[in-house]
């Protein structure tokens, strides 16, 4: 089940795994989100590898409550979305 709406709560420290994205390379590439820009989420992974990825290519999941977010519905800046 997909959110349609904006995910209210801060990202910065929540573990994801991507379950969709236009690059089929990036599905099941999961970390820790340490940085949200307005187009962009970047993650580190276990090995300390950090990766910058588009939120308009990709559908993520919160693994702490298996909850599916499109990277779309949160495509603006954090601080705009965070005050809904």
């Amino acid at each position: 089940m997909k959110s349609k709406k904006t995910y209210p709560n801060e990202l910065i420290g929540v573990n994801v795994e991507i379950v969709n994205s236009n690059q089929v390379l990036l599905i099941g590439v999961n970390g820790k989100i340490i940085d949200e820009s307005k187009d962009t989420l970047k993650l580190i992974n276990k090995e300390g590898k950090i990766k910058t990825l588009l939120k308009s290519s990709i559908t993520f999941k919160i693994l702490k409550n298996n909850k599916i977010i499109e990277g779309n519905s949160i495509k603006k800046r954090p601080e705009e979305r965070l005050k809904g």
